[in-house]
């Protein structure tokens, strides 16, 4: 067990990292304190540069930059922890954002309070929360995913595993994915309420609010350009038939089966599944599928 007094030697010369939050479009949506905390810091670590270069010059801030991303973040992390155990002041900035959401930073969190050193995390803009509560979907149980895998097949995979739950789900997706998304989303989901959010906090702000078929023919029919929220309603809707689960007359051999063929899946995958719909240890669905 690790207890963490956060600003109990902030002042003293011990190492430190910030985790800073950046704004994901309008400039103002910056605090004070992160403006302080870039200013005081010994270093930013940036995902890029020039991205936060630029942010630094609006602001009038010269702190040195140093480059951390997902290509050499294990590289970087030696020289980071090696700085820290000096005395330096990190400050660790995305390009927009909160660092360590769908953005480098959670393996240099992870060693610094593995090395005992502390880890300071700002409030900040971020844009699954602005997405979720400008949805109108429910906001009291949710869960955020970030990016699906690029492959049609691993998605629909993915889908199959969320779908049975009850919680407002939020997606990040590149516009060029944007239709296909949608897409599995309809086939595999089914008919939802959903909310496309794009732009957020930037000068072409949009909200798209309909049902997932609704969304489609919107992103048919228009150019799509920006950053891309997709905000999902949970299952609201029984998995059962009467009384009777949609799998209860199968055996685990024959639900293992019937995913690794519809799906066209591993049995590792399938078992996960299975185990999931039937709430099970996957090592105990596993030992059934495998028995002799």
């Amino acid at each position: 067990m690790k207890i963490q007094k956060s600003f109990e030697k902030e002042n003293e010369d011990k190492g430190i990292i910030y985790v800073v939050p950046t704004p994901i479009g309008n400039l103002e949506d910056i605090t004070f304190r992160s403006l302080k905390i870039l200013k005081e810091a010994t270093i930013i670590a940036a995902e890029d540069t020039r991205n936060t270069r630029n942010l630094l010059n609006h602001f009038d801030i010269h702190t040195p930059l140093l480059s951390y991303h997902e290509h050499n973040k294990d590289a970087r992390e030696a020289q980071l922890m090696e700085r820290l155990e000096k005395g330096d002041k990190i400050a660790l900035v995305s390009d927009a954002g909160m660092p360590a959401i769908s953005d480098p930073g959670y393996e240099l969190v992870q060693a610094a309070i593995n090395a005992d050193q502390a880890v300071v995390v700002l409030p900040g803009a971020n844009a699954a929360l602005c997405a979720l509560v400008g949805s109108g979907l429910p906001t009291d149980e949710f869960i955020f995913y970030g990016f699906l895998p690029r492959k049609k097949k691993d998605k629909a995979l993915e889908l199959t595993r969320l779908k049975s739950l009850p919680s407002t789900m939020i997606f990040y997706e590149s516009p060029h994915r944007l239709k296909d998304t949608l897409q599995v989303f309809y086939d595999q989901l089914g008919e939802r309420n959903a909310v496309i959010a794009r732009e957020l906090t930037k000068r072409f702000e949009e909200y798209v609010r309909g049902t997932i078929s609704e969304l489609l023919s919107w992103a048919e029919n228009h150019e799509l350009k920006g950053e891309f929220c997709l905000v999902l309603e949970g299952n609201h809707e029984s998995e059962q038939q009467g009384d009777t689960l949609w799998w209860s007359h199968l055996s685990v051999d024959d639900h293992v089966t019937h995913y690794i063929e519809e799906q066209e899946i591993s049995s590792k995958e399938a078992i996960k599944l299975v185990a999931t719909d039937r709430k099970m240890a996957k090592r105990e669905v596993y030992q059934m599928f495998h028995r002799k």
